[in-house]
């Protein structure tokens, strides 16, 4: 299922967010409507988590997050690691990522296995990357774009990547990542995906503006409308009783 909600008026909800199998960051200071729609489809199943990184609202693009790890900027607040440590599920590894590239979720997408990353990740950040989230790191650019978090989306079930990513480019993008891709937009034509747009293996949440065509093609790549999602979130509703 793929939900509508804002931010405040804005449709970047991919902005204000960030999701995963087993959490969800939301930014603090948002309408109660917005924290109402993620709790209201996600709290059985995973904690909500209201929270800012450096200060900052634009959590979604400041971080990059698994159902293994959690990596914010080094200039995230004692305090504020302090609150996500207490919050998140023991099973999450927090770690401080400290690289001039320091909006993590604009350089590196990524699914619970696999992370593409921006060519010009220092070799250390892989390796943190790689260890925290506990994925296979590779540096790539979509459709020669090097923002691979921008321009990407992710779940283990699938990934919608920007409109002017060629066949030839998805095949080979499809092949490393092992998941099916499509190229798309959302919010009435966005190309900036990872703005746009958050998922997991059973649910998607998008920006208001989002159509009806844009939220079909969304639905069938992630697999949302399957049963495995439904039974995915029963599964781990029944492992954290």
């Amino acid at each position: 299922m793929a939900v509508r909600v804002q931010f405040e008026n804005n449709n970047e909800v991919g902005v204000f967010a960030k999701l995963t199998n087993t959490y969800c960051l939301v930014a603090i200071g948002g309408s109660e409507n917005f924290y109402s729609t993620f709790e209201a489809e996600l709290d059985e199943a995973i904690p909500v988590i209201h929270t800012s990184l450096a200060g900052c609202r634009i959590i979604g693009r400041m971080c990059v997050a698994n159902r293994n790890g959690l990596l914010v900027p080094d200039t995230t607040t004692d305090s504020e690691l302090q609150n996500l440590r207490y919050s998140l599920p023991d099973s999450v590894r927090v770690r401080r990522v400290e690289d001039r590239l320091s909006a993590l979720g604009n350089v590196i997408s990524c699914n619970d296995y696999v992370a593409l990353v921006h060519p010009d990740v220092d070799a250390e950040t892989e390796e943190i990357i790689a260890d925290t989230l506990q994925v296979d790191v590779f540096k790539q650019t979509i459709a020669s774009n090097v923002l691979v978090g921008s321009y990407s989306v992710l779940s283990n079930q699938g990934g919608l990547i920007h409109p002017k990513t060629s066949i030839q480019d998805q095949d080979e993008l499809s092949s490393l990542l092992q998941i099916p891709l499509v190229a798309g937009t959302v919010n009435r034509g966005s190309e900036v995906i990872g703005g746009g747009m958050l998922v997991n293996d059973w649910i998607s949440f998008c920006g208001m503006d989002t159509t009806a065509t844009e939220i079909s093609v969304i639905e069938n790549i992630f697999k949302l409308q399957e049963p495995v999602g439904s039974c995915m979130r029963a599964a781990l509703i029944e492992g954290m009783l």
